[in-house]
């Protein structure tokens, strides 16, 4: 297929706020990137990890208590998106330093090294992390239906 013809691929859905979010989110990033041959390459390993840092992010610092998020998984044939849609207040900014005694405070510094780019935009309630990738569709080998087989892989 050429990116004429390519349709947007879309996944979206709203999560608990619950720690097992966290992994149920990655299976979702997982199956997305699988139907494009990502799953299990270098760069879809980045956009798991990044999956699983902004999931995070709004389950300590953006979801209130009884609330739901969205992750949403974009690709057009050019960019792949990760955006995580929570209804909390606040703007996420990358720690200017570490704590190395503190777990915490790596995450916007993940997603800032392994994606392209990425920014935080307002919601009419609460805000939305996102992150992209370049990746045009020549690069990428579409798998037919829901297999689970990367096909495609591409060193940075």
């Amino acid at each position: 297929m050429n990116e004429t013809t390519q349709p947007c691929t879309l996944r979206e859905r709203f999560f608990r706020r619950e720690r097992r979010s966290v992994p149920a989110a990655r299976r979702l990033a997982y199956e997305f990137l699988a139907g494009w041959g990502l799953a299990g390459t270098e760069r879809g390993d980045d956009v798991l990890l990044c999956v699983s840092e902004l999931v995070t992010n709004a389950l300590l610092h953006g979801v209130p208590p009884g609330r739901q998020f969205k992750l949403f998984l974009r690709y057009d044939g050019q960019v792949l998106r990760v955006a995580v849609h929570d209804s909390g207040p606040g703007d996420p900014s990358m720690a200017e330093q570490v704590d190395e005694s503190h777990e915490g405070g790596r995450g916007l510094l993940l997603v800032s090294a392994l994606s392209d780019k990425w920014g935080v935009g307002e919601r009419g309630l609460g805000k939305v992390v996102w992150c992209d990738w370049d990746l045009p569709i020549d690069v990428l080998v579409p798998v037919a239906g829901e297999a689970f087989s990367p096909s495609a892989s591409r060193s940075r």
